[in-house]
């Protein structure tokens, strides 16, 4: 079946919007965040999410019944791209994680007072949220080994465990906890999520953790990531979300998309970064001539727009699959993209430091920043190793093993080569 990749004039036109947003109203404002006056910053944030939203754009992510505008993956892929750009447009479009892998995770297990009371406000920014499931001691890669625990003890749950590398934790209103409730359903049915709101007694925000990203850590900023220890740390029974032993069906609604707009981000940035790579080249002279004219920049610039085409259409791919056949059929495919893309940003963004040479390395470009924060790509969400192990154990049950070899598939023995020759001599009215 064919596929294509084109949309409707009518969403061409809001991605036209969004560029045009991204690039003249976020961009320009990269130099001073970070120094940007925090209480004057949410006011400006709020009126740029306005307009947002009367694009219909805000929150995008979400089914229609969840309260989204219900794009489709491939849609949201090329939102992404363009959100990619800049990465405070995802606090703009309200996308940034981890309150969007939240606010799906609460779509499909929360119920309806539950919807009310941290969904809803959620969508609408007007709440933060983080999601707490790495722990120090154990490894990240391997969810199904938990320690938090997580007993009943009346009406109410009582969380003892700690958790770590928790984004958002120290500034967010609402930290949904992964611990296990009932360990004789290991591996996976043996942990739940619940929703613990900043200031209950028993959780304690032990620090923000210095990062490549952000060495000097300053506490309770957004995007950092926190250490939480839970010590008899109480919530009500109405915090729970789902079920007992639902916490690894529900952690699954916060990954399927996600990697695919992680990958398109990621590609968003790999492309800046690609401009401003070709703008040093036609712009710097090297031994006589522009850097664009020296045969290793130009495969650089080559090799770069190479990787990042082959790599937004393996992701386009992925999302075109995933709206008509849903996430299960895809799964493999979802960590091959992250795994991919992870590796082809970080390369974009390596060379197009050693093109701008001292000034790439210099925090005058934020070239160096992209590639600190871009760092973890590979490890977070599922370490690549992880995805490529999956994939291939995915094409591997694909085949079946055979006696000897060659096996009958393959035609590298002389005689049955030769009497398949014979037959179609024959069939051909050769004598």
């Amino acid at each position: 079946m064919a596929w294509d990749f084109e949309t409707e004039p009518e969403f061409e036109e809001h991605l036209v919007w969004m560029r045009a947003f991204v690039d003249d109203e976020l961009i320009p404002l990269e130099p001073v965040f970070d120094g940007l006056p925090a209480d004057e910053w949410r006011v400006v944030r709020e009126h740029l999410r306005d307009r947002v939203k009367a694009r219909g754009l805000w929150g995008a992510f979400l089914d229609p019944r969840l309260g989204g505008a219900g794009f489709g993956q491939l849609k949201l892929a090329l939102m992404s791209e363009i959100i990619g750009r800049c990465m405070m447009s995802m606090t703009v479009f309200g996308v940034q994680a981890p309150d969007s892998g939240n606010m799906e995770l609460l779509a499909h297990g929360a119920t309806d007072a539950q919807k009310e009371r941290w969904l809803w406000p959620n969508l609408r920014g007007e709440i933060s949220s983080a999601f707490a499931l790495t722990e120090p001691f154990l490894a990240g890669a391997d969810p199904t080994v938990i320690g938090t625990t997580a007993v009943r003890d009346g009406e109410d749950w009582v969380l003892n465990g700690r958790k770590w590398f928790i984004t958002n934790a120290s500034v967010a209103d609402i930290v949904l906890v992964f611990a296990e409730t009932t360990p004789e359903g290991r591996p996976h049915r043996h942990a739940s999520v619940f929703v613990v709101p900043a200031g209950t007694p028993g959780m304690e925000i032990v620090r923000d953790i210095g990062t490549m990203a952000h060495p000097d850590v300053a506490y309770g900023r957004p995007g950092n990531h926190a250490e939480i220890v839970f010590r008899d740390c109480r919530v009500p029974g109405d915090h729970l979300i789902g079920a007992p032993g639902d916490g690894f069906v529900l952690a699954q609604q916060r990954l399927g998309g996600g990697r695919i707009h992680h990958a398109m981000r990621w590609l968003g940035q790999a492309q800046r970064a690609l401009d401003i790579m070709c703008e040093r080249a036609v712009s710097r002279t090297s031994h006589g001539q522009i850097l664009g004219r020296h045969q290793m920049v130009q495969d650089y610039i080559a090799l770069s727009h190479m990787e990042i085409q082959a790599a937004r259409l393996l992701t386009f791919q992925t999302a075109w699959r995933m709206d008509r056949h849903g996430p299960g059929p895809v799964r493999a495919e979802l960590g091959m993209v992250k795994a991919h893309v992870s590796k082809v940003v970080l390369a974009v963004l390596d060379r197009t430091i050693q093109v701008c040479g001292a000034l790439g390395y210099s925090s005058d470009l934020p070239v160096e920043a992209w590639y600190r924060s871009t760092r973890f790509g590979p490890i977070g969400d599922g370490p690549d190793e992880l995805h490529k192990s999956v994939l291939a154990r995915t094409l591997l049950a694909r085949h079946t093993p055979v006696e000897g070899w060659p096996s009958e598939h393959i035609p590298s023995r002389r005689p049955a080569a030769e009497l398949k020759w014979a037959e179609l001599r024959a069939a051909a009215g050769i004598a």
